[in-house]
């Protein structure tokens, strides 16, 4: 395997898949449920949700390197840009084609959920796949990159939570039905807590590089109390979630997840090293893709 292969697959930071399709594999299950799967949707949703994350991964390495904040200070892999291995003019390239390859799965998406039919909801969804590739580019890309300015938690609950799961049932039902907002806000939160594990393990370099996320605004101490919320708040609303919906006791093997979930609390609640939260990223994404493989395979059963 060449160097320059290695350096591009590091670039699409493949740890970071399993959680984006998280969202996408509980409103299949939640669809699945009701009646309403379709393999033809589901592939090509999981192939766009997939792009989407590349895309997201390549435009924070060409947005923060080209910024200054990967620098030596950073923690964790280091990125494309910032190694010299790759230019910020081949990391455009790179992004303009999977922007293209984006829109292109997300039409297929549209199309095999459509058809020919609804098309007022065929064309909410462009609406979405546009709107999703903007928030993309704009997590740390441009003078008013809104991952600097501390709104990236809100965008990642959004799109990773709200946009995932709801529209996501919504593609396999064409309706919307009251059973998927409480899944929706657990991943929601799951996945805030990952970017917040994120920022907190990066707060003294990106305060250094006026990247001023939620946890450069609050501190690190305030910012593991909000991570006991985000986390906090996923559990009560999934078990809330799974004594609403509860019809068989495999409903409720996704509560397995909450012990290397309540592992991680204590893990952080112990730490007082920044760096030293590195370790979890990998742990708490994974937990999160864990619970909503659970959840989908409790109700599927």
């Amino acid at each position: 395997m060449s160097k320059k292969y290695k350096t591009w697959m590091s670039a699409f930071r493949l740890r970071t898949l399993p959680l984006s399709i998280s969202g996408i594999i509980v409103a299949a299950s939640l669809a699945a449920y009701n009646g309403f799967f379709d393999w033809m949707v589901f592939v090509f949703a999981i192939l766009t949700t997939l792009s989407l994350q590349i895309l997201s991964n390549l435009a924070n390495d060409y947005g923060d390197g080209i910024k200054g904040t990967d620098n030596h200070e950073r923690i964790g892999p280091q990125r494309a840009i910032q190694s010299g291995e790759i230019t910020p003019e081949k990391m455009l390239d790179a992004i303009k084609i999977n922007i293209l390859i984006t829109i292109g799965l997300a039409l297929l998406s549209i199309l095999s959920a459509f058809g020919s039919h609804h098309f007022l909801l065929a064309m909410l969804f462009f609406g979405l796949g546009l709107l999703s590739i903007y928030a993309a580019l704009k997590y740390t890309i441009g003078n008013n990159a809104y991952g600097y300015m501390g709104l990236g938690d809100l965008f990642v609950f959004v799109f990773f939570g709200l946009v995932s799961v709801i529209g996501g049932y919504v593609l396999f039902s064409k309706q919307l039905d009251h059973i998927v907002f409480l899944p929706a806000a657990t991943i929601g939160f799951l996945s805030v807590a990952v970017l917040n594990l994120n920022n907190l393990r990066d707060i003294n370099s990106d305060r250094n590089a006026n990247k001023n996320t939620l946890i450069v605004k609050m501190g690190f101490e305030k910012g593991k109390l909000y991570h006991y919320f985000l986390i906090g708040s996923a559990i009560i609303l999934s078990v809330l979630f799974g004594i609403l919906y509860y019809t068989s006791i495999y409903n409720l093997i996704f509560f397995i997840a909450y012990i290397p979930l309540i592992k991680h609390l204590f893990t952080v609640s112990k730490n007082k090293e920044p760096r030293l939260l590195d370790l979890e990223l990998k742990k708490l994404a994974l937990t999160t893709f864990f619970l909503s493989i659970l959840l989908a395979i409790g109700h599927i059963l």
